[in-house]
C-alpha cells in the first residue's frame, strides 16, 4: 500500500535532494501561490521534474517509467484516441491481452478522473506508471503528432529567410494570389524542408496514415520520424507542395514527379519530388540534391590507398569502359562526379546523358533524358558521338541497345563511364552478357568495374574504444591475430549524432581491373564465382574486405559493414 504518510518535501529530504531550509522556504511560496507542493519546489529550482516524479513514485507506491528509452508498440499508442490523450496528457505503454490491462504514463498519481474516464473509453483496466510531464508531452508529440498552436510557435521561430525560393512564380493556390489562410501551410512546408536541410537529410517522406500525417527524414541511410503535423492539414501540405513542384494539382490518381529548386541557408538546393496515390491519400518523397554534399575530391570518397591509386590510373585511360555498380543510394553518382572533376580540363570535351540531371557541373555538356521527346539514352549517345567528345558518362546502361552502344563509344576512342546494378563488380560482366551483349564485345571493352556501398561512420565526439566482438569478426573473416593486433571502436551516443553512435557516411568499394585472365574468362562466359575467385587472386580486395579495413582504421563498427556487404565463400 502507499505510505500517504510520508510528506512529499520529507520522501524528498530523504532522497537527498532538498534541505530543510527550502521546505520552508518552499511552504511559505505555497500559501501565496496555493499551489502543489511539487509544482512549487520544481519552480523555485530546488529540485528538478525528474526528483519530483520520483519521490511521487514512492510515495503512492507505483512505478516510474523512462519514456526516452521505452519500446512502445504503435498499435497499443492507438487504442487511445490522440484527443483523449492529450486532453488527459497520457500515453499508452503497454497492453497485457490476457489480463486485459492497459498500462498509461501519467504525470499525476492523484488524477482518478483520468483513470476513470480511460477505463470507460477504452473498455479495460488501467495500470498507471508515472513519468515527468515533459517526457509525456515528448511522447505525444512523437506519437499523435504536433497540435496547431505547437506549429504556430514553430512558424514564430522560423524565419522567413532561412529559405527562398529561386522560382518566384510559386504561389500557393494555383494563382498569383497568396491568401490569410495558405500562408500557414506554406511556411509549414518551408519549415519541413529546411529542418530537413539542417539535419542534413537526404529524403523526406510525408506518408498519410489511417489516424495521422506521419513525416519522416532519411539521415545516413536510416528513415527518422520527425514531429508531424495534425491530419487535418495533410491535404493543404501535399497540395502545397505539389504546386511547388508544377505537378497537376488536378491528378490524384496517377504517380507524378517533379522539381524545386530553392535556396536553403545560403546553399542552392533542389528537390526531386515523387508523389504516389496510396491507401490514404497521396505519399510524396522529396529527395534533396545538394550540390555541395556531392562535390567530392576523389581523395575525400574513402578509398584505401591501394584502391586510390588503381582507381586513378583506371580512369586516366584514354578508352574503355568503366563502371560502377551498386543498388540505388550507394554513392555512384558521387563517384561518376568526382571522377569527371577530376577529369574535366580545359583541353578535353565531356557530355554526359543522365535521368534526371542531379547536378549541373560546369565546364561539362549535360543532357537530359526526355522520352516523350525521343530523348532516350541510345539516341542521345549516338548524337553524343557527332559532338567529338573525349568522355562520355551514360547515366545507367538498362538494356542491350544502350550497353551495345556504349561499347561501340569505347571501341572507337572514347572513354566511357556507366553505371549497372548488380550487386559486385564481377557480377557486372555476366550482367551485360545477359542483356544480349556480345562476349567479345564485353572481354575488349571493359576496363574496369567498381561495386560500392554506403556505411555509416562512427561519430567522432563519442567514439570510444570497445572490446573485440571476436566471434562475429570471426564470422567476417578475421584471424585471431588480426583481431589481437587491432582496436575496434564504436559511438557511445551524443548530441552530435543525436544519441545513434554514427554521424556521416563514407563509402566502402570493390574495383576488379580487367586483365588478361578475366578477359579470357568473360570471352568463355565463365561463371561469375571463378570470375571473382580469379579477380581476388589479381589482387581484388571485396566489399568486406575494404568494409573490415575500415573497422581496422576505426571508421566504422563490423556490425555497420554486415549489414551492406557479406563474406564470399
Amino acid at each position: 500500500m502507499p505510505d500517504r504518510s510520508r510528506m512529499l518535501g520529507e520522501i524528498l529530504i530523504d532522497m537527498g535532494c532538498l534541505t530543510a531550509q527550502e521546505l520552508a522556504e518552499a511552504l511559505e511560496k505555497q500559501k501565496e501561490k496555493n499551489e502543489r507542493m511539487g509544482d512549487v519546489l520544481v519552480g523555485l529550482g530546488y529540485i528538478q521534474p525528474e526528483d519530483l516524479t520520483r519521490a511521487l513514485a514512492e510515495q503512492f507506491d507505483m512505478e516510474m517509467i523512462d519514456l526516452d528509452s521505452a519500446d512502445i508498440d504503435p498499435a497499443v499508442v492507438e487504442m487511445v484516441p490522440a484527443e483523449l490523450a492529450r486532453e488527459h496528457k497520457i500515453v499508452p505503454i503497454e497492453y497485457d491481452e490476457d489480463e486485459g490491462i492497459l498500462c498509461v504514463a501519467m504525470g499525476d498519481p492523484l488524477d482518478l478522473y483520468t483513470l476513470d474516464n480511460l477505463r470507460f473509453v477504452v473498455n479495460c483496466q488501467i495500470e498507471p506508471v508515472l513519468a515527468t510531464r515533459q517526457a509525456i508531452q515528448d511522447a505525444m508529440e512523437k506519437f499523435y503528432g504536433l497540435q496547431e498552436h505547437q506549429i504556430d510557435e514553430m512558424i514564430q521561430e522560423f524565419t522567413q529567410n532561412d529559405v527562398t525560393f529561386v522560382d518566384q512564380t510559386i504561389s500557393a493556390g494555383g494563382n498569383d494570389e497568396i491568401t490569410a489562410d495558405d500562408a500557414p501551410v506554406i511556411k509549414l512546408v518551408t519549415l519541413i524542408i529546411a529542418e530537413a536541410v539542417k539535419s542534413r537529410a537526404s529524403d523526406i517522406h510525408v506518408e498519410p496514415m489511417a489516424e495521422r500525417l506521419r513525416i519522416r527524414y532519411r539521415v545516413d541511410g536510416h528513415c527518422y520520424e520527425v514531429d508531424s503535423p495534425p491530419k487535418r492539414l495533410q491535404n493543404a501540405i501535399i497540395a502545397r507542395i505539389k504546386i511547388m513542384a508544377k505537378m497537376n494539382m488536378a491528378e490524384h490518381r496517377r504517380p507524378q514527379d517533379g522539381r524545386i529548386k530553392l535556396s536553403v541557408l545560403g546553399r542552392e538546393i533542389d528537390l526531386r519530388v515523387s508523389s504516389l496515390p496510396a491507401n490514404h491519400g497521396e505519399s510524396v518523397v522529396m529527395r534533396i540534391l545538394d550540390k555541395e554534399s556531392v562535390m567530392f575530391g576523389l581523395d575525400q570518397l574513402g578509398f584505401h590507398a591501394d584502391d586510390y591509386r588503381i582507381f586513378q590510373g583506371m580512369i586516366k585511360r584514354p578508352t574503355g569502359i568503366i563502371l560502377v555498380t551498386g543498388p540505388t543510394g550507394s554513392g555512384k553518382t558521387t563517384t561518376l562526379y568526382a571522377a569527371l572533376n577530376e577529369l574535366n580540363r580545359s583541353d578535353r570535351k565531356i557530355i554526359t546523358a543522365e535521368d534526371p540531371v542531379e547536378y549541373n557541373i560546369s565546364g561539362i555538356n549535360q543532357c537530359q533524358v526526355n522520352r516523350r521527346a525521343g530523348m532516350t539514352f541510345d539516341k542521345i549517345i549516338r548524337a553524343m558521338l557527332r559532338q567529338a567528345p573525349n568522355i562520355i558518362l551514360v547515366g545507367e546502361i538498362r538494356d542491350a541497345e544502350t550497353a551495345n552502344i556504349a561499347i561501340q563509344a569505347a571501341l572507337t576512342g572514347h572513354l566511357v563511364f556507366s553505371t549497372l546494378h548488380t550487386n559486385d563488380a564481377p557480377s557486372a560482366l555476366t550482367r551485360l552478357i545477359d542483356m544480349g551483349v556480345p562476349p567479345f564485345l564485353v572481354a575488349s571493352s571493359i576496363q574496369g568495374i567498381v561495386a560500392q556501398r554506403l556505411i555509416r561512420r562512427i561519430c567522432p565526439e563519442c567514439k570510444i574504444q570497445i572490446n573485440a566482438d571476436v566471434p562475429v569478426l570471426k564470422a567476417a573473416g578475421m584471424t585471431d591475430a588480426q583481431i589481437e593486433s587491432n582496436t575496434f571502436y564504436s559511438g557511445e551516443g551524443c548530441d552530435n549524432c543525436k544519441g545513434l553512435g554514427f554521424r556521416g557516411r563514407r563509402a566502402i568499394y570493390e574495383i576488379m581491373v580487367m586483365s588478361s585472365r578475366i578477359r579470357d574468362m568473360a570471352f568463355n562466359v565463365d561463371t561469375t564465382d571463378n570470375i571473382r575467385a580469379q579477380a581476388i587472386r589479381d589482387g581484388m580486395h571485396t566489399l568486406l574486405m575494404d568494409g573490415l579495413r575500415k573497422v581496422v582504421e576505426g571508421v566504422t563498427t563490423v556490425q555497420e559493414v554486415l549489414t551492406v556487404a557479406k563474406k564470399v565463400d
